[in-house]
Formats: structure tokens, sequence, C-alpha cells
């Protein structure tokens, strides 16, 4: 159910002042604000699985049909209006195959390369059982840390893996004071601070998707990545965790490898 508005007749909740577009820092100070209408990126996470049925195929039907995919997705990655990684979860995963990482200043250009890999063969024999999309904004708690210009831009797929899932936040998590939020958010990153080969690229998904953030870690060390996540369980911040699942392992793989390793 969504929020609602600050005139129902509900009273306020302690420690969450209500008024006409606020914004609230960690000290608790709430000032006004205009809309914030800067460009910033979408990102989509698009996940597919390949039909068993397109393997029996002959050989130079699937040639023709990953050589099709390969050109397209080529073409895609030397646009300057959108960025693409793709990823391979075969083997790592039994409901997905590959991963194409999307990422632009408009949601149009991610609609449009869905259309043209649509219009293949090889899309008659694919599934898409998850797609996420999420924005890119500043982070209210590492900004005091980072600086304000932190987390405005993503540089994808730096690393041999990226590791991804939806997460949402418990609604008691927003009944908390800021200076409990930071508090526990401090925690958090202090935690994971130790974790220097890890990158996470947190993107807000508030009522453009079903779950609140998309979180994608990237990382040549699984084993690292494993030990952080194992160290975040034991910080209050995990308390507020509703869901987090999903959780994704993605190799890093140019699309001629995917095509050869699932067609």
């Amino acid at each position: 159910m969504a929020d609602e508005p600050a005139s129902a007749t509900h009273a306020p909740a302690p420690g969450r002042p209500r008024g006409p577009m606020v914004d609230l820092d960690p000290s608790g100070q709430v000032t006004s604000r205009e809309p914030d209408r800067t460009v910033r990126q979408f990102l989509n996470y698009a996940f597919f699985k390949l039909n068993p049925a397109f393997r029996r195929l002959s050989l130079d039907e699937r040639g023709a049909a990953a050589q099709e995919v390969i050109s397209l997705v080529r073409e895609w990655e030397a646009r300057d209006e959108i960025i693409l990684r793709t990823y391979s979860l075969v083997g790592l995963r039994a409901d997905c195959d590959f991963m194409i990482w999307r990422i632009s200043n408009d949601p149009a250009n991610v609609q449009a390369m869905q259309a043209a890999l649509n219009a293949t063969t090889l899309a008659g024999y694919l599934e898409q059982p998850y797609s996420f999309t999420s924005l890119q904004k500043r982070s209210q708690y590492v900004n005091r840390i980072e600086g304000a210009g932190h987390g405005v831009e993503i540089l994808p797929g730096q690393g041999k893996y990226l590791f991804i899932y939806p997460f949402v936040k418990t609604r008691a998590w927003y009944n908390l004071s800021p200076h409990a939020r930071q508090g526990m958010m401090d925690e958090h990153i202090n935690a994971a601070s130790q974790f220097k080969g890890v990158r996470i690229n947190t993107s807000y998904s508030y009522g453009i998707d079903d779950q609140e953030f998309v979180v994608s870690f990237d990382s040549d060390y699984p084993q690292e990545f494993v030990d952080l996540v194992g160290r975040l369980r034991y910080t209050e911040a995990s308390l507020y965790t509703l869901r987090d699942t999903p959780m994704f392992t993605c190799a890093k793989a140019d699309i001629e490898t995917i095509m050869s390793q699932i067609a």
C-alpha cells in the first residue's frame, strides 16, 4: 500500500516530521526543497534463460541466430547513449543463462535495445525470468563520508564478477529517527570498509519497480564478497532487511562467449 499523504488524519509517527517537499538530513533538520529533476542514470538488469528447444535446431540455424545477437549487441555497445555490459550465469544459476546490464540517462534507449533484441530469431527461444529497473542517486548516508558527488554516476563492470540482488527495507526502518538510521549505517559502512576488493553500486527503485533498491557489487574476488556479506549480517541495520533475494552471481563475459556457452 502506498504511503498516505501528509494531509491524512493519522497523527505523524515519532521522529518523522511531515510537510511539503522536505529535505531531512541526518541531524534531523527539515528544510524545504524543490523537486530534483536533474538527469540521472537509469539502470536495468535484464536476465535471460534459453529454452532447451533451441538446442535441437541444426548447427547452422543456431550459429546464424547466435551471430545475429552478437552483431546486435556489438552495435549497441558502440552507441554513446547507452552503456552495455554482458555477463554469463551458465552453471552458476539454474533459472538464468545470461544477463545484460543496461545504463542510460533515458529509459527509452533501454526499451529500444530490448525491442531490437525481441526481433531476433533467438528471442523466440528466450525467457526473461527477472528484470530489475532502478535509478542512480546520491546516498544520504555515504555522502557525509565520501563527498557530495559520490554515487551520481557509476563505472560498471570493473570486476570479473557482478553480484546482484533486489533489496527491500522493513517499514520500521523508515519510522526510526534520522540519528538512529545514520548511526546504524555508519556501523554498516565501517564494517564493510576493510573489503577493498569489492565495489558497491546501490541504485533506487522507489515507485518504478517492486523492490526499493538494486544492489550490485563489482569484484574479482568471490571469497571476499562472501566474507563481506557474512560480516554485514551482524550489523544492526541488517535487522531491518525485509527481502534481499534472489541473489545472482554473474561472471563477466563478452557476448561471443555467452553465445558459445548457450547456443
